[in-house]
């Protein structure tokens, strides 16, 4: 029979190969996006079966280690940290297959797709990656980066709504194209939202800190309340 640490190491292996499952699928649904691409937005629905296969998986495999009886702090929080990324991690490929659902069941769109959409896009995929290593790294210095990086991520959005409205206001895109991609938009945003979750994790596994989010903008971990 394997022994915590064994059993341990191969959930970790399995989280963060998961990781990487979600990032190349919310790729995928953004290229879809971008492209217009509606094969490749049908391969993401389809890839998140997988998805949600190891999703299942990783949470049965988690709850007997929690039976164990193991007092050693930061190994059941090793435990608990799994659980709850890999609920953040199914939660990402969901907004993943909601993008390319919009570009299965919306016309194709000559559109052009305003710069900043596409920079908010791609930042919130290195936010992910970066989530992602700092989860497989145990880099905490890499996963507070990423939390200071949620705020840019507001402000493309801020940025994009101004866009979206002036651009239909004279025209340059239509009321429906704008709807499209402020739903996209959302979808995106709420990926920014499960990485920065993650983060928060990988900070309280190795260190034991609370991060505290407050109106004005992440703050540095706290240690947790007595």
């Amino acid at each position: 029979m394997p022994t915590f640490d064994e059993s341990l190491k191969v959930l970790r292996q399995s989280i963060n190969a998961q990781g990487e499952r979600v990032l190349s699928l919310t790729l995928s649904a953004v290229e879809s996006y971008f492209d217009g691409d509606r094969t490749k937005a049908l391969a993401v629905i389809a890839g998140d079966e997988e998805v949600d296969r190891v999703d299942v998986e990783i949470e049965r495999s988690s709850v007997p280690l929690l039976g164990l009886g193991m007092n050693d702090e930061f190994r059941i929080r090793s435990v608990l940290t799994i659980v709850k990324v890999n609920n953040e991690l199914e939660r990402i490929a969901d907004c993943a297959v909601e993008i390319a659902e919009h570009v299965l069941k919306d016309q194709p769109c000559t559109t052009r797709v305003p710069a900043v959409f596409r920079v908010m896009a791609n930042s919130v995929i290195g936010m992910l990656r970066d989530a992602n290593r700092a989860l497989a790294t145990g880099n905490a210095n890499l996963a507070q980066q990423v939390l200071l990086f949620d705020d840019t991520v507001a402000q493309f959005k801020t940025e994009l709504l101004k866009t979206a409205q002036t651009d239909v206001e004279d025209g340059t895109i239509t009321v429906e194209f704008a709807f499209r991609l402020l739903g996209i938009t959302k979808s995106i945003e709420r990926i920014a939202d499960h990485a920065t979750n993650i983060c928060e994790q990988v900070i309280y596994l190795q260190a034991g800190l609370i991060v505290r989010h407050r109106p004005e903008g992440w703050s540095a971990p706290l240690p947790p309340t007595p």
